[in-house]
């Protein structure tokens, strides 16, 4: 191994055990510097392995999506892949929820969840070839927690985390939103991304991680991303749409370079949800 490898290998290794130790998922108080994120220094960011996902494009928008509208979200500097050229805004009959979207890719309202509050939104995002990339859902009922068993428990880094302004519980184990990349480790890098407001765990270490926004009292929780909650997969499990990496080189070039998370995140930080 040359020196230059060894020193990024360290590198990383220190990356991965002070992110999960400053942010705990997501940080104490949502209000820190995020650790590795996208952006960074590079001293602070890894940039070999792993091939980034591209962003699809020439296919026609869903109709349930409005015409294409300039962006006003300011979110281009958050991830330092290469955004859509064109932008549209996706906003429900009501006008409760609204995001933005690469003009190419398609978002379709579903029928919610069996369990979830009356007015629950539930919009499924599809890039332009059709592939699956993320769900929109609202008026989720907070679940129970579950048990986690210490040798259950794996560790996790917080690869990327940007605060975003949602409507929110405060309290216990809560933080302010924030839209994030997260790694868990397994037999693989296991990464999720979504927006959430709940601690992950205490010491870098969990069974999963939720992306999830717990709503203010009467109005149930959002969830937006590829995954509700992320976990370790076992080796004869389904992974997708979870991203699955050898190496947390991997992970960190999928955030910093890839065009599919810049979209991903620009939309996410652009949602909108009225209280």
């Amino acid at each position: 191994m040359t020196g230059k490898a060894m020193a990024r290998r360290a590198r990383l290794g220190a990356a991965f055990i002070v992110a999960a130790a400053v942010m705990s998922g997501c940080s104490g108080d949502g209000k820190g510097q995020p650790a590795w994120t996208a952006g960074s220094s590079p001293s602070e960011s890894a940039t070999a392995g792993g091939t980034p996902s591209a962003s699809a494009t020439g296919a026609t928008p869903g109709s349930s999506a409005t015409g294409a509208q300039p962006s006003a979200s300011g979110t281009e500097s958050a991830s330092a892949g290469a955004t859509a050229a064109a932008w549209k805004v996706f906003s429900d009959p009501a006008k409760v929820v609204s995001f933005e979207l690469p003009q190419d890719w398609i978002a379709q309202s579903v029928t919610p969840d069996q369990g979830t509050l009356p007015g629950a939104l539930k919009v499924e995002v599809k890039d332009a070839k059709g592939t699956y990339l993320a769900t929109l859902q609202t008026g989720l009922p907070s679940p129970s927690s579950a048990a986690c068993a210490d040798a259950a428990r794996r560790p996790y880094v917080v690869v990327s985390s940007v605060p975003v302004d949602l409507p929110h519980r405060e309290g216990d184990g809560l933080i302010t939103p924030h839209v994030v990349f997260r790694v868990i480790q397994g037999y693989k890098y296991f990464g999720s991304f979504g927006i959430t407001n709940v601690v992950g765990g205490g010491d870098g270490k969990a069974c999963t991680l939720q992306n999830v926004v717990r709503g203010p009292e009467g109005k149930g929780d959002v969830s937006f991303g590829d995954l509700a909650a992320l976990r370790a997969f076992a080796a004869d499990e389904k992974v997708a749409p979870a991203k699955a990496f050898d190496t947390l080189d991997q992970a960190a070039k999928y955030v910093n370079e890839g065009s599919e998370f810049a979209n991903v995140q620009r939309m996410l930080m652009s949602l909108k949800i009225k209280s």
